[in-house]
């Protein structure tokens, strides 16, 4: 299988991104060509997969949590964001106490408190509030489904309620951005008079605050320009001083098409540019282009559905397609940039808890459980699956695809692809296997990220995850998988966490809900004359740290 020629479709590329102002010519400006299609949204809760936390999100915002990004070497842990502590209620672990940071203040200049908190909180969670944001909701509540309310104890005091008991819950308020409520309140103010509807006043008013946005980050959102172009300043006033940032201006741009991305980084146009044309790599190292990459918590999947009719009830057959793929050859397709699976995590994981299945490539063993299961080269087992041409994390999904269809077509597969745009498959991934979205689509292959418990592996075995709750695309769960969940989520010590998650994780690899296709390594290329670069052990980097030369 052949990627497409480098420069195919770069060409019209050259005009429409330049950076030419006298202007810019004078300031420290970063250029990054992104996989997105289009900006991914501003007002503090990205879409866009996680490459919307990356380049908008973490950029611009805070959470009460944040990732620690600032290590090549040692896993990203979480750490404090704009709370400086915080801790479970012993009596109620459905209560917890955040500690907020003293001082902070959002980019407008009005102060970030426990009332910013709970106003955020309710921006997602109450339907009732003037500032309720419906877009938002999707993107931000499935990823921390048992959060219900905020609560102010004083100025830097906040408890944070659940449903349930949850030690996830500090790790996935890394998700949840900080945005001004003041800031917001100008932009309503400034919504005419005629529009009388508050639904539609909160959305007006939110969608002026996307085009000026104001968090607590390092960078200040300046100029939108949808599907285009997103410029950002630096927050000389953030509150941390390790990440006040040392370029002037960052430039995002949507460059779906690898081989248009490695043209512009080839021709100057851009900076840094995230998944390049793997054929181009030799060409990127002879121009003294620099390559990131290493191990990343992120896998590139295929999502299976367990609705009704599903051919992938039976588990002869969703094992038979984890063995049909040769990962080594794909990997060599890839110019190395990928890595080889054996799970949704590695075995030296704390979380690997040694499996009996083991994936890896064994088309005879394949092909006697096809055989088993009643299928033949005769009769091939129909599966369609929807994808995308481009997005955050998805890597080449083209042409991966295409070698996975390749692949198990030997194991008597017969598997048509559905093409859609990224953000779209990315909402029907919450929509699931059942909805009209899904167009009769047997898996989903959206990846995703591995930093923490729910994102890894309880929001894809949970029946509460089912959708729209979460992201539980092909309704995969029952009584034991909820119990193992319930155990290693009300489980507040982390080694002994660990070891219910090992479980978890065990009995994910044996019944195999997923076809594992591959690790993410995280490629990207860029100037030699960026400086400070960290790739860290996650699916995120700070930007904030970095120079231009």
């Amino acid at each position: 299988m052949q990627f497409k020629t480098l420069f195919a479709a770069g060409a019209a590329l050259m005009v429409t991104t330049a950076i030419s102002t006298a202007a810019l010519a004078q300031e420290k400006v970063l250029r990054i060509g992104m996989t997105a299609a289009d900006i991914p949204r501003t007002h503090g809760q990205p879409d866009q997969g996680f490459e919307g936390n990356r380049f908008t999100g973490i950029p611009m915002y805070d959470g009460l949590t944040n990732w620690d990004l600032s290590s090549a070497d040692k896993a990203s842990v979480v750490v404090p964001g704009l709370a400086t502590e915080w801790a479970v209620n012993e009596a109620d672990k459905t209560k917890w106490t955040f500690k907020l940071r003293p001082g902070v203040k959002f980019q407008d200049g009005s102060p970030f408190n426990a009332d910013a908190v709970v106003w955020n909180v309710e921006k997602v969670l109450k339907k009732e509030a003037a500032h309720f944001a419906a877009d938002q909701v999707g993107v931000t509540v499935s990823r921390m489904p048992t959060l219900r309310e905020a609560k102010k104890i004083d100025d830097l005091t906040v408890e944070l309620i659940t449903s349930e008991p949850d030690s996830f819950l500090p790790i996935n308020l890394t998700n949840l951005f900080m945005a001004s409520p003041t800031h917001w309140a100008a932009k309503l103010a400034a919504v005419p008079a005629t529009v009388t509807d508050p639904a539609e006043r909160a959305k007006q008013a939110w969608l002026a605050f996307a085009g000026d946005p104001s968090g607590t980050g390092p960078f200040k959102g300046v100029k939108l320009t949808p599907r285009e172009r997103f410029e950002m300043t630096a927050n000389k006033a953030y509150w941390d001083p390790k990440r006040v940032p040392k370029v002037d201006r960052v430039v995002l741009l949507p460059l779906p098409d690898a081989n248009a991305r490695t043209a512009a980084l080839l021709s100057g146009q851009v900076d840094w540019i995230e998944a390049p044309a793997p054929d181009a790599l030799p060409q990127i190292k002879a121009r003294n282009f620099v390559m990131y990459a290493n191990p990343q918590p992120h896998v590139w999947p295929w999502q299976l559905s367990f609705a009704e009719g599903s051919p992938w009830l039976d588990k002869r057959v969703r094992q038979a397609a984890n063995l049909c793929i040769n990962r080594e050859e794909l990997k060599t397709l890839l110019n190395g940039l990928m890595g080889v699976p054996k799970g949704t995590v590695s075995p030296d994981h704390p979380w690997w808890g040694n499996p009996s299945f083991d994936i890896k490539y064994d088309p005879a063993a394949a092909k006697k459980m096809m055989t088993e299961a009643g299928f033949s080269a005769a009769k091939p087992v129909k599966v369609k699956v929807q994808t995308s041409a481009s997005g955050s994390g998805q890597m080449q999904p083209i042409p991966m695809n295409e070698f996975v269809q390749q692949s198990l077509k030997e194991c008597f597969f017969d598997v048509e692809l559905d093409v859609i745009e990224w953000n779209t498959l990315f909402t029907n991934w919450r929509k699931g296997a059942k909805d009209e979205s899904a167009r009769g689509a047997h898996a989903i292959n959206v990846t995703y990220a591995t930093m923490d418990p729910f994102f890894a592996m309880v929001r894809f075995t949970s029946t509460k995850a089912f959708p729209p709750t979460s992201n539980n695309w092909g309704y995969f769960g029952n009584a034991e998988f909820d119990g193992l969940i319930a155990t290693a989520r009300t489980t507040f010590d982390p080694a002994a966490r660990d070891k219910a998650l090992a479980a978890l994780h065990k009995r994910i690899v044996e019944e195999a809900p997923f076809v594992w296709v591959a690790h993410d390594v995280g490629p990207r290329a860029m100037s030699a004359k960026v400086k400070g670069v960290v790739q860290p052990k996650s699916w995120f980097i700070d930007i904030a740290p970095m120079s231009v030369d």
